[in-house]
């Protein structure tokens, strides 16, 4: 299976979550291909002084692969940068949010998958 760029969709989420600015959401591969594995895979940008609200996952778990830019993450409550090729896993039943403090885009992988029991 393939899926083309231009194929894919994308959208401008406003205050996602309950952060600053927009947040465009450009999902490379739909939940309903997925096999249940999650629910969010996508490249998200983040222009300079826009964010993704502090949330919490609960049943998932969320990873942020930073592809460029830097990124001040909150992650349950520890603070850091994050720059290119670092990333970060926010773990079922914790909380992060991310921020784009620069001058240039952040984009960045978001991974959402779910929490499976070992069987």
């Amino acid at each position: 299976m393939k899926i083309l760029k231009k194929d894919q969709m994308e959208e401008v989420r406003p205050h996602m979550v309950g952060g600053e600015g927009e947040c465009t959401v450009r999902q490379f591969l739909p939940v309903d291909c997925a096999y249940g594995a999650g629910r969010l895979f996508a490249v998200n940008t983040l222009e300079p002084g826009c964010s993704v609200g502090y949330h919490k996952h609960q049943g998932e778990y969320e990873v942020y692969y930073i592809l460029e830019g830097v990124g001040h993450v909150v992650d349950d409550g520890e603070e850091y940068d994050l720059a290119a090729g670092d990333m970060m896993q926010c773990r079922d039943g914790s909380s992060h949010s991310i921020e784009n403090r620069s001058d240039k885009p952040l984009r960045f992988l978001a991974l959402i998958l779910n929490v499976r029991d070992p069987a």
